[in-house]
């Protein structure tokens, strides 16, 4: 089937339209890219051509259709131990800082977790502290990891990685001691890295209380992908459900500066995260 060019027309209320479903704002730069993802899921969906699934998207009444158009459009770049420094302030700095305080379970959200790396790197990174300190964090990690993707969901529950993505910030050591080889080039999580993270379905322009409380949420290098209006309702809806004093890691471009006055900057050794004001509401 031969790739058709989408108008111009048809590229902005397409865009548009992303934004109304999952805040997600595209440039006018990116009619290429929206172009070539469409083309190819119009064709594996068996559409005649670009503009009748375009037609059918239009209606509004295709949700597996609306689905797959969101997954194909949503980036989900990710690797194991993402930029390191989170990673090492949680087993340096604020893991002694919520024992010290005994906080038991420590609660943390993993958004927009994609196939599952960063919460399983977390688990990990809990496992080790838990070994090199024993006794030192006595209580229970619970990790819940979202995404809007219904497919990277699922990919994330299943724990299975091929040898491309296992490679991707994983040390061979980390691979041979959390991960199981399949045997057929792939590998799969480890029951207890498992342990403990739950994955769900979750449009982040959607409520978050279900979700429960959190002391640290992880929202890395998703933001630059929304408005400001929607960047300021993420921050304050996030402030929500984190615990007074709790900790937001965001991407290495990001800030919450211009957009929610409820947290502050908190630079450690290992880097910088934003902690919650304890008198947020006054800024919410």
């Amino acid at each position: 089937m031969s790739q058709l060019k989408l108008s111009n027309a048809d590229y902005d209320t397409f865009r548009h339209m992303l934004e109304d479903a999952c805040g997600i704002v595209l440039g006018e730069n990116k009619h290429y890219l929206v172009t070539s993802r469409l083309n190819r899921l119009s064709e594996e969906l068996s559409y005649p051509g670009l503009a009748d699934m375009l037609a059918d998207l239009k209606k509004g009444s295709n949700l597996r259709l609306k689905e797959r158009v969101i997954d194909a459009m949503t980036t989900n770049e990710t690797s194991w131990f993402r930029d390191r420094y989170p990673f090492e302030m949680l087993t340096k700095s604020l893991l002694p800082e919520f024992a010290k305080e005994k906080v038991n379970p420590l609660r943390i959200w993993s958004a927009a977790s994609s196939t599952g790396q960063e919460a399983y790197s977390i688990s990990m990174t809990m496992q080790e502290h838990k070994q090199k300190n024993p006794g030192a964090f006595p209580g229970r990690l619970e990790i819940v990891g979202t995404d809007i993707s219904p497919t990277v969901v699922k990919a994330a529950r299943d724990g299975k990685y091929d040898e491309l993505s296992i490679v991707r910030g994983l040390t061979d050591e980390r691979k041979t001691k959390f991960f199981t080889d399949n045997k057929d080039g792939g590998w799969t999580v480890k029951p207890e890295v498992k342990m403990g993270i739950r994955f769900t379905e979750l449009n982040l322009m959607n409520n978050y209380t279900s979700l429960g409380k959190f002391d640290i949420i992880f929202c890395r290098n998703v933001l630059i992908y929304f408005s400001s209006e929607m960047k300021t309702d993420i921050l304050s809806r996030m402030a929500q459900i984190l615990k007074p004093g709790g900790y937001l890691f965001l991407g290495g471009s990001e800030s919450p500066t211009g957009y929610c006055k409820a947290y502050e900057m908190v630079r450690f050794p290992e880097g910088v995260v934003y902690r919650l004001k304890e008198d947020w509401k006054n800024y919410i």
